[in-house]
């Protein structure tokens, strides 16, 4: 009695710390541009318009990704006001769940509650993954359903006949369509269907999947939005889904072309302090680990390699869009972990070590020998991580003589991760326009005209348009369709024209090109740099 109100007590401390590091400084640091100023401005101008079907950034139709992250956005500033705590809290809340999820879906699978409680400590404390959580962007919230719909999928193979979890599946995959686009029904939907066909369940799982009724649901949720976004832009349907989903896969027209390789090495990093169990992992998914049987076996596996062989074959890659892999991984490691006995670690020790060394010494050395502004502003999080990675490291060893130190090595996956978290106060100096806003709003100008890049954030901390001069971008659709658009969207001459003239000018810019502003544009009354920019008053 008195051992198991131990794991108790064990098990509520570790879900309470894991809480904590990923809320702590939260709305610390201001929103990091471009990603996290787009995915802040867009809600803020839905709600200053009331406009919540046609989503708009800079006040140009902006229909790179569907409304379902905005909507979330929008509802957390309305509940918690426009600040960034408000803006990180879907991705961060979804990223506990989807912790969560994973590790409910680990014990139904192994029907081991260590297998159950160390994947999910694994999931949490992925480098990649709490990264993620703590950036509002879409990929997070476009995982959690993803893993969600997989989840509903797994429940109703164990009982076909329970119609709530076929719903489940299809209603997750349509709110996945809403944050993210096609890919939320295509991956989910594929993984199924090959999964049935793999384990020849076809008569089983092929033949009650596509219910017309679940069908419908899918549909009736996704027109929540699609019908009236189309009804209202007629130019939205090709936009949308031929440019954004057709053209992005099979084409480098968004300028993300990266090598088929690509996403290895972002694998290996985003599985950081657990890398070396990537080798136990995809052993488990060929049957070799106790607690996962050979049919869930091809189900992870399946959920892993067809979603990292989707993303790799496409032209358009990102770091995160491999996110989706990491649920599977998780539970794979978790429960192999969970199984093991003794000499049975040494694999992952041996490969952790290879791989966690070297990277925590490259992390204390490299920032003392490089006049990198980046790395050098990242000294201190570098230091901080890459001590506990040694830590973590070192306690790995010690599994091999008694495998409860496993839940000790899960904590400290949980504070090696946190000791990292200062990197995001960093990036928030160099990448946020809030200082630089602030600086602004205290000379009230007639016009505010960022150059060069779109400065997202800039807008909301304003709280009002801008105008951009010499780039345009991710702009161009919108920019297509405003009537004002020769007045917000300037070519350099105009932006010296307009900074000649007698309306009062705040012209900002990122302050490596300080040099280029200056010789641009001449005689400023004022000027101010910050980490992130340069700003020049004309009054």
């Amino acid at each position: 009695m008195i051992k198991n109100m131990t794991k108790k007590i064990f098990f509520i401390l570790a879900v309470i710390l894991v809480v904590y590091v990923y809320f702590a400084g939260l709305g610390d640091y201001g929103f990091i541009d471009p990603d996290e100023g787009r995915y802040s401005e867009i809600p803020r101008e839905m709600i200053e318009s009331g406009d919540y079907i046609t989503p708009r950034l800079n006040y140009v139709k902006y229909f790179e990704k569907p409304i379902l992250h905005y909507w979330l956005t929008a509802a957390a500033f309305n509940v918690f006001g426009q600040n960034e705590f408000s803006g990180r809290l879907a991705p961060v809340l979804l990223g506990l769940f989807g912790c969560a999820l994973t590790s409910i879906l680990a014990y139904v699978i192994t029907k081991n509650k260590r297998a159950a409680f160390v994947s999910g400590m694994i999931l949490a404390s992925c480098t990649l993954w709490f990264g993620i959580s703590r950036i509002n962007i879409t990929d997070m919230p476009l995982t959690f359903f993803f893993t969600l719909s997989l989840f509903a999928f797994r429940m109703w193979v164990n009982d076909t006949n329970k119609f709530l979890w076929l719903c489940i599946f299809y209603i997750s995959m349509a709110l996945a369509v809403l944050t993210k686009g096609l890919i939320g029904v295509v991956l989910p939907g594929g993984i199924a269907v090959i999964y049935a066909l793999m384990t020849k369940q076809s008569k089983k799982i092929l033949t009650r999947i596509f219910s017309l009724r679940a069908i419908i649901i899918f549909f009736i949720v996704n027109c929540i939005w699609f019908i009236p976004v189309c009804m209202a832009n007629s130019d939205f349907f090709h936009f949308f889904f031929i440019h954004e989903h057709f053209l992005r896969y099979t084409t480098t027209v968004h300028r993300r072309y990266q090598p088929f390789y690509w996403f290895i090495p972002i694998l290996l990093a985003g599985l950081t302090p657990y890398t070396g169990m990537l080798y136990d992992s995809i052993k488990a998914m060929f049957g070799k680990c106790r607690l996962i049987s050979k049919s869930d076996g091809i189900f992870l596996g399946l959920w892993f390699f067809v979603t990292f062989m989707f993303f790799s074959f496409s032209n358009s890659k990102l770091v995160t869009y491999i996110l989706p892999c990491f649920p599977p991984l998780a539970i794979l490691a978790g429960a192999s972990l969970a199984s093991f006995e003794g000499k049975d670690f040494k694999p992952f020790i041996i490969i952790n070590a290879l791989i966690l060394i070297p990277l925590a010494l490259t992390g204390i050395i490299w920032p003392m020998f490089t006049n990198d502004t980046g790395v050098t502003a990242m000294k201190i999080p570098a230091v901080s991580l890459s001590v506990m990675l040694l830590i973590f490291t070192a306690s790995t060893f010690f599994l091999v003589r008694n495998k409860n130190i496993i839940f000790v090595t899960c904590i400290l996956g949980i504070i090696t991760i946190y000791s990292a978290s200062g990197a995001f106060i960093v990036e928030g100096k160099l990448l946020s326009h809030k200082e630089t806003a602030a600086i602004i709003k205290t000379y009230n100008p007639d016009e505010v005209v960022v150059c060069q890049s779109l400065m997202q954030g800039m807008n909301f901390y304003l709280g009002r348009r801008t105008i951009t001069a010499d780039t345009i971008d991710e702009l161009e659709f919108g920019a297509a369709q405003d009537n004002d658009a020769d007045k917000y969207f300037l070519t350099e001459e105009q932006a010296k024209n307009l900074w000649a003239g007698n309306k009062r000018i705040a012209i900002a810019m990122r302050s490596k090109y300080a040099d280029y502003m200056r010789k641009t544009f001449n005689n400023p009354v004022h000027e101010h740099i910050t980490s992130a920019d340069i700003v020049m008053m004309n009054f």
